[in-house]
């Protein structure tokens, strides 16, 4: 899934509502792209901790490709780009 613009209070419910429908198939890999994301507020974090969270109990993987700087400085300064699977791009999933 491909994120555009932002993420954040008005707009997080709709991308909730989005994940737990692509997690009720239960696969093995969710992948949620933010190279296009411009902007994320603490409502955003808590959607990517929350699909993280849940797919960590159902013995999958939750992967990120890597957003912008701002993005990044977001995950950064929060300590989540330790915690959360971040690759460059698609290309890498293929070769993980």
């Amino acid at each position: 899934m491909r994120l555009l613009g932002e993420l954040d209070i008005s707009n997080a419910s709709r991308l909730e509502e989005d994940l737990r429908r692509l997690e009720a198939d239960a696969p093995r890999l969710l992948v949620l792209d933010l190279s296009r994301l411009e902007f994320m507020d603490s409502t955003g974090l808590r959607l990517l901790i929350g699909a993280d969270s849940r797919a960590r109990q159902g013995g999958r993987r939750f992967v990120l490709i890597r957003g912008n700087e701002m993005v990044q400085r977001v995950l950064r300064v929060t300590g989540l780009d330790e915690r959360l699977d971040i690759v460059d791009d698609a290309g890498a999933l293929a070769s993980a």
